[in-house]
């Protein structure tokens, strides 16, 4: 579980949905109080710290989190629009593990939760991904829509935990057939559009989240899931 306490509403509701879109599960709070009363219930994995916060800043509950015996070695991120040197040198020495100044692009953001995991032992949970109804798990191997299972072949499953890899990006045929084929595209093979055309299929009304990107090559996901925050 990973906690966000930010009271930019907009901020806030873009991370939470991005974060909980990825396969990680997070919790949003507006105020110190509100996220204090959340902590007696439930200690998250990892928590995302505004500083400049109503009532209480988020170094005062730096400061706390880090005297308490069970929050002392919680693994922390500040964000802030605060961008110079020393603000960034007064988050570390009170405690932070990483610091990332707003704007910031949401995959950065993703890659830095991930990297602070796997440094503190936390990062247990096999990677899922999720679209709508659609969700895949490439270390299980598992497809749904829904409730509903999908069987798919090797490469199909392969293609699309490639375009779930780089969401948001734009793949050429070229480079799917790298990544997936192992091979480099000669100009004339459609082996990728059949393979896709196949792909929806199986997937039914999920498959609208596969777009084509007329003269480029296909992607999941548009520019809003890159934008800076």
């Amino acid at each position: 579980m990973i906690y966000f306490l930010e009271d930019d509403n907009n901020i806030r509701n873009f991370v939470i949905y991005a974060l909980n879109n990825t396969g990680m599960n997070a919790k949003g709070f507006e105020t110190p109080e509100v996220f204090w009363e959340a902590m007696k219930k439930e200690l998250p994995d990892l928590l995302l710290l505004d500083i400049m916060l109503p009532g209480e800043d988020g170094l005062s509950v730096l400061e706390k989190l880090r005297k308490g015996s069970e929050t002392k070695d919680l693994p922390i991120i500040m964000l802030t629009a605060k961008g110079t040197e020393y603000d960034k040198v007064l988050g570390l020495d009170s405690g932070a593990d990483d610091y990332i100044s707003k704007p910031f692009g949401t995959m950065e953001l993703i890659s830095r939760i991930k990297a602070l995991l796997r440094r503190t032992g936390k990062d247990d949970t096999p990677i899922e991904y999720r679209k709508g109804e659609l969700y895949l798990c490439p270390s299980k191997h598992v497809v749904k829509v829904g409730d509903r299972e999908i069987t798919l072949t090797l490469k199909e499953f392969e293609l699309l935990c490639i375009l779930f890899e780089n969401e948001g990006m734009v793949l050429t045929r070229d480079e799917i057939l790298t990544k997936v084929w192992g091979y480099e595209f000669d100009g004339e093979s459609r082996t990728v559009d059949v393979h896709i055309r196949t792909l929806r299929s199986k997937l039914g009304d999920a498959g609208k989240f596969i777009e084509t990107v007329r003269g480029l090559g296909y992607k999941i996901g548009g520019s809003d899931d890159q934008k800076n925050i």
